[in-house]
C-alpha cells in the first residue's frame, strides 16, 4: 500500500504541471484585455499611464513563456502566487481569507447531502417497489431536475415577500461567532446539498440492489443472519465503492463550483472572488484559484483511491 501511495504522489507532479500550463494559457485567451479595462478607468492613479507603461508595470510585456516561468518559480521556491493586478494585494492573502468560507460551505453541503442520501438510498433498496421507494425516487428526480441557483433564488426572495425575512447579508466569521456563522451557512449548504443527495441516493440504491442480488448475500440470509447485519456488514461495504467515486467527483464542485450560490447569498468565498477576477481579467487571481482547485481535485481523487482499500480488502493486494 505504501508503494502505491508513493506512485500516486509522484504521478501528481506531471498532472499539476499540465494543469498549470492549461490554466495559465487559457485565462489569457478570455475575450477582453485588462489593459483596456484599466485605461477605461480614470481613477486608477493620479498619473495616467500609457498602454506600454501599463504593460511594463504589470509584467505583461514579456513573452508568455517567460511569464509562466516566473509564475511557476515563484510558487515552487517562495509559495508565491503573485499579486492582484488591480489591488496589488498578494493572491495568497486573498485566497487565505476566502478559502475557509468555500471549504466550510462545501463541507456542510457534503455532510447534509450524505446524511440524507445514504440512509434513504439504503432503505429504498431493501424496500424495493414499496410506497416509500416510489416517493423517495420521485423526490430525487425532482431535486435533480431543479437547478440549485433557482432554489437559492426562491428561498431568498419569497420569504422576504411573505414573512419579511431574508438571509443575513453581512458575513460573520467562524472565529467571531461559530453558532451564527453556521446558522448563516446552513441555508446555502442545504441548497447545495440537495442535488448531491439526489444523485448519491440514486447511486446508493442502484448499487445496493445489485449487491443484494449476489450469491453471498443469499447465503448470508440462508444462515439466518438478521437484516441489519446482512445490510451493513455484507452489502453496504461492497456497494459503497462506486458511491465513494461519485462523491469524489462531486466534492471539487462544492469547493470551487458554488459561484452562483455565493453570489446569491453574498458569501465572500472563492466563487465570488473568481467571478470578480474574471470580470476584471485579474490573471494572477484566476490562475491561483484554479491551481488551488486543481490541487484539491487531485488530492480528493487520491483519497478516493485509498478509500477503496478500506472498503474492499482485495484492492490492498494489487
Amino acid at each position: 500500500m505504501s508503494s502505491y501511495v508513493i506512485r500516486r504522489l509522484l504521478a501528481l507532479i506531471p498532472t499539476l504541471f499540465f494543469a498549470s500550463v492549461i490554466v495559465f494559457v487559457t485565462v489569457r485567451l478570455i475575450p477582453g484585455d485588462i489593459i483596456d479595462l484599466m485605461l477605461s478607468e480614470r481613477d486608477i492613479s493620479s498619473v495616467q499611464l500609457s498602454r506600454d507603461q501599463l504593460l511594463q508595470a504589470l509584467g505583461l510585456d514579456k513573452p508568455l513563456w517567460q511569464q509562466y516561468t516566473h509564475w511557476v518559480s515563484g510558487i515552487i521556491f517562495h509559495a508565491d502566487l503573485g499579486k492582484s493586478l488591480w489591488q496589488g494585494i498578494p493572491v495568497r492573502e486573498q485566497l487565505a481569507a476566502r478559502m475557509p468560507v468555500s471549504f466550510e460551505l462545501g463541507l456542510m453541503a457534503m455532510i447534509i447531502g450524505l446524511t440524507i442520501a445514504l440512509p434513504v438510498g439504503i432503505y429504498s433498496a431493501i424496500r424495493q417497489d414499496t410506497a416509500t421507494d416510489y416517493i423517495t425516487r420521485s423526490i430525487s428526480i425532482l431535486m435533480l431536475s431543479v437547478p440549485a441557483f433557482w432554489v437559492g433564488t426562491i428561498v431568498t426572495v419569497f420569504p422576504s415577500i411573505w414573512w419579511g425575512w431574508s438571509p443575513a447579508v453581512e458575513y460573520v466569521n467562524f472565529t467571531d461567532d461559530p453558532l451564527l456563522n453556521m446558522k448563516q451557512l446552513l441555508l446555502p449548504a442545504v441548497v447545495l446539498g440537495m442535488a448531491l443527495s439526489a444523485v448519491t441516493m440514486r447511486m446508493t440504491r442502484t448499487m445496493m440492489l445489485e449487491v443484494l442480488r449476489q450469491d453471498y448475500i443469499r447465503t448470508a440470509w440462508a444462515k439466518g443472519l438478521n437484516e441489519r447485519l446482512v445490510v451493513m456488514r455484507h452489502a453496504l461495504r461492497n456497494a459503497l465503492i462506486p458511491v465513494v467515486t461519485l462523491i469524489g467527483l462531486q466534492a471539487p464542485l462544492l469547493i470551487g463550483g458554488a459561484v452562483i450560490i455565493e453570489q446569491i447569498f453574498v458569501l465572500p468565498g472563492m466563487g465570488l472572488l473568481l467571478l470578480d477576477a474574471v470580470r476584471q481579467r485579474d490573471y494572477p487571481i484566476i490562475t491561483g484559484l484554479f491551481l488551488i482547485i486543481g490541487v484539491c481535485v487531485v488530492l480528493i481523487n487520491l483519497l478516493v483511491d485509498l478509500s477503496y482499500g478500506l472498503l474492499d480488502p482485495r484492492v490492498r493486494q494489487r
